[in-house]
């Protein structure tokens, strides 16, 4: 149960928003920019690197449905969640993937922790610094989006299979469209 009457039985943030819909515009807003929009990362790899930072932030929501979505977007099977919660073992992940994938993983401890060397990996490894801006940013915002969601008790499925219709509307409908 949330910590505040939301007035719905949504789960996660689509209760949040719901509660509150004058947020809702501006939080979908950013994560169709960053998740959806044109970009040279795929919309796949730019849902792992959102999926693996709530994973790392022990948001089960957020790395679930975001999880959900890169599996759609990816083509991938529901047990793609378990391979995000592991690092990809057995997913080939391409070199500037892991490298942005470090970067993501600094930025969740704290910005901070980013280093020139973590930065130069990245570039080494093909990334452009669109690409490095945006993991910086998705990295940033999922740790809000995370907190937003647990920081008022949400609840979320525990089974990953019942993420998977609502990865399949996110990466139909994206963000904005998403009907919150």
């Amino acid at each position: 149960m949330a910590h505040i009457e939301l007035k719905n039985e949504m789960p996660g943030i689509v209760g949040l928003l719901n509660f509150r819909p004058e947020t809702a515009g501006p939080l979908n807003g950013l994560a169709e920019v960053l998740l959806v929009h044109d970009n040279s990362l795929t919309r796949g790899e730019r849902e792992m690197i959102a999926s693996s930072v709530s994973y790392w932030n022990d948001c089960h929501f957020c790395h679930s449905s975001h999880g959900a979505a890169a599996a759609n977007l990816l083509n991938k099977p529901v047990d793609f969640l378990t391979e995000i919660k592991q690092g990809f073992p057995n997913t080939d992940v391409s070199p500037k993937m892991k490298a942005l994938l470090q970067i993501a993983g600094k930025v969740q401890k704290g910005g901070k922790y980013v280093t020139e060397d973590d930065i130069a990996n990245a570039k080494d490894a093909g990334a452009t610094d669109i690409e490095i801006h945006d993991t910086v940013l998705i990295a940033a915002a999922f740790c809000m989006y995370n907190r937003y969601v647990d920081g008022l008790a949400t609840w979320a499925p525990k089974e990953d299979e019942a993420f998977m219709p609502m990865g399949k509307m996110l990466a139909e409908r994206g963000y904005a469209n998403a009907g919150v």
